[in-house]
């Protein structure tokens, strides 16, 4: 049987260690400091260490209220790993020219009221950056101390690797969708150059956006239904829920991925926490994906 690794996870070859699962916080805003105050204590309490942010996540104000949260209680501040992503311009919709990252990269320090961002993420690829010019920035941004590792997110592995070759440290994530039910990662080279390259996975939307909590006779597609149904019959076997079962299914990647829990439920919160006690066998796992491809392994 295949278990999720407990140990730290280290960011690609960067000094960072963090929780094997991390906390989103796309859905962060809209809330009060208490309120927020108590998802992330929750967290905590769990062992999870990495918040992911992003500078449009609520147009800035997810960023702004962990800082104000950070504030009030700054200790917290050295118990975490704090991530945050730019490059994206509602309108434009991509920007990674220079004056952009530099001046996105400032702003997101302000709203988080921190020094420096652990992370620094390159949210979407810019078809008109130059990957010189972007690596060139992201350097001197490193060597300012504004930002201490570099990541980037829905990159193909040609993009992540012509911005490897201009940079001068290696990049240390790379974040696909990537869940039982959108598994593309596997196939068109993300996961496998993660494994080359020594750059850690951080899966976004693991629950594939809520599907994965659906009823199944509230699932339209057949397959989504077929693979609902067979998640529910592994969980009752283990006294598990389904959601553990489909975020240890995105762990057990030996590129050793790293799940980013979006919800704002606490009680989501531990039972994504609770993929650790998960075991799949491997036919398990592969039944799976095969029940998601609607077509058996070759």
């Amino acid at each position: 049987m295949l278990a999720p690794e407990r140990s730290a996870r280290r960011l690609g070859q960067s000094a960072l260690e963090v929780f094997p699962i991390a906390y989103g916080c796309w859905r962060f805003a809209g809330t009060d400091v208490a309120t927020a105050r108590a998802k992330v204590d929750a967290a905590m309490e769990l062992g999870i260490d990495l918040f992911d942010h992003a500078d449009i996540y609520g147009d800035g104000q997810a960023e702004a209220l962990f800082g104000r949260m950070l504030a009030e209680a700054p200790h917290l501040r050295d118990r975490m790993t704090i991530a945050t992503k730019g490059g994206i311009v509602p309108g434009v919709p991509y920007d990674s020219s220079p004056e952009h990252l530099r001046t996105t990269c400032e702003a997101s320090l302000r709203r988080l009221q921190i020094d420096t961002i652990d992370l620094y993420q390159i949210h979407r690829p810019d078809f008109l950056g130059h990957p010189e010019r972007i690596a060139e920035t992201l350097g001197k941004l490193r060597e300012a101390g504004k930002i201490r590792e570099v990541g980037v997110s829905n990159h193909t592995p040609s993009q992540v690797r012509a911005l490897q070759a201009w940079l001068p440290f290696p990049l240390a994530t790379q974040q696909p969708e990537l869940s039982c039910w959108r598994h593309e990662p596997l196939r068109d080279g993300t996961l496998d150059q993660c494994l080359e390259l020594r750059i850690t996975p951080l899966a976004w939307s693991p629950m594939a956006g809520g599907r994965l909590g659906l009823a199944p006779d509230a699932a339209e597609d057949p397959r989504l239904r077929e693979l609902l149904g067979l998640l529910d019959r592994i969980a009752s076997e283990q006294g598990a829920t389904r959601g553990s079962v489909a975020i240890a299914w995105t762990m057990l990647h030996p590129s050793g991925v790293i799940p980013i829990l979006g919800t704002q439920r606490i009680e989501r919160i531990r039972e994504g926490v609770a993929a650790l006690d998960v075991r799949l066998s491997r036919t398990q796992w592969n039944a799976i994906l095969i029940a998601a491809q609607g077509e058996p392994l070759p």
